[in-house]
């Protein structure tokens, strides 16, 4: 993502306190215009903190926060040109659809007619028009979330803060609204910041994800990037599946590090800044990113036995026991398709790696 980008949101070195307890502890990150920036990470790791101090919700302790170069402290909530949809709808049961949508707008001035006409062109784009004369109670809960992004988007405003907003959904609804979300986005042009502790939420409509833990910003980066480069253990076990080894680096040459796990076993990966010969750190591997056979397909093929297959439907995943070393997570894609195969719990296998599979993490 290029840097010349105009910064829709620049948070500068904030921090967050209650009392003796920091909820934020320096936090820097620019926020893209026309982006759609993730906030993630486990509960209590100050992803809403972060998202109710851009809002006007919560004082700035230390540090500054800027809205299209402009500070934001002492600007109240109500003159903020962002607007936020929360985890509870909030819609007003006794209005119609299309009054729920309109009432901000004439709370801001606009008269019944304009309002009424901004609020019907809302729900065409998030294709609710045909319940324009319902109350809130006459709908699903994905429609009622759909009526509070009318609601939210109808201001125009250059920021949408979204706090959990798809949290009360089932899956299925949850992962239909995840592509009208980003399909909103991407139609409106706003930017949106978006809080969540689900990582393939994040995964599948974020432009860029900052992943937070414990009131820190862990890694910042685009979602392949996060996903396949982790910083970091927590990271790496955050995001996604993945396996995570404890190694001993026995020597780097030209940017490849030679190390080995227990029972003896030797891989080779590539290094990254702050690891030296002789640390002891952890290594990830992506169980996708590994595959089974007979015999040693290569000379850092890891030999060991089938624990047992889990079915997950679209995949399979084999725990597989090395000689004398660690356990494995291997997944194979439930398909008839290219050179796989399943091996029964027992079976002796080797455990083979992709290119670029094993990633060194400084702990």
């Amino acid at each position: 993502m290029s840097e010349s980008r105009e910064i829709a949101i620049d948070v500068r070195a904030a921090v967050k306190r209650y009392g003796d307890f920091t909820a934020l502890k320096t936090i820097s990150l620019s926020i893209y215009d026309n982006e759609f920036f993730t906030l993630l990470g486990p509960s209590g790791c100050g992803k809403t903190t972060l998202l109710r101090m851009i809002a006007g919700f919560e004082d700035v302790t230390e540090g500054a926060i800027f809205l299209y170069g402009d500070p934001i402290a002492d600007l109240p909530p109500n003159k903020r040109p962002v607007n936020t949809v929360f985890q509870n709808y909030a819609l007003f049961p006794q209005m119609t659809i299309l009054d729920n949508v309109a009432f901000g707008l004439e709370m801001r001035g606009q008269s019944k007619s304009q309002a009424r006409k901004a609020a019907g062109e809302m729900l065409e784009l998030v294709q609710l028009s045909q319940f324009a004369a319902r109350k809130p109670s006459q709908l699903s809960g994905g429609q009622q979330q759909r009526v509070a992004l009318a609601r939210a988007l109808a201001p125009k405003p250059k920021v949408l803060l979204l706090d959990e907003p798809l949290s009360a959904l089932d899956l299925k609804l949850r992962k239909a609204m995840q592509l009208e979300l980003k399909h909103l986005q991407r139609e409106t042009g706003i930017t949106f910041i978006f809080v969540t502790h689900d990582q393939e939420e994040a995964l599948t409509m974020s432009d860029r994800i900052a992943v937070m833990s414990a009131g820190e910003l862990q890694q910042l980066g685009e979602a392949r990037d996060i996903y396949e480069r982790p910083r970091n253990m927590f990271v790496a076990d955050f995001i996604g599946e993945t396996n995570l080894l404890e190694v001993s680096v026995d020597a780097i040459n030209a940017g490849r590090a030679t190390c080995h796990l227990g029972g003896g076993h030797e891989l080779s990966c590539n290094s990254v800044e702050g690891v030296n010969v002789g640390a002891k750190v952890h290594m990830s591997v992506r169980p996708e990113r590994l595959f089974m056979s007979e015999g040693p397909t290569d000379s850092e093929g890891l030999k060991g036995t089938v624990r047992e297959n889990i079915f997950v439907g679209t995949d399979i995943s084999t725990l597989i026991d090395l000689d004398d070393g660690p356990k494995f997570i291997v997944r194979t894609s439930n398909s008839d398709r290219g050179n796989k195969r399943i091996f029964e719990p027992g079976n002796e296998v080797y455990v083979n790696m992709e290119m670029e599979a094993a990633r060194l993490l400084v702990d």
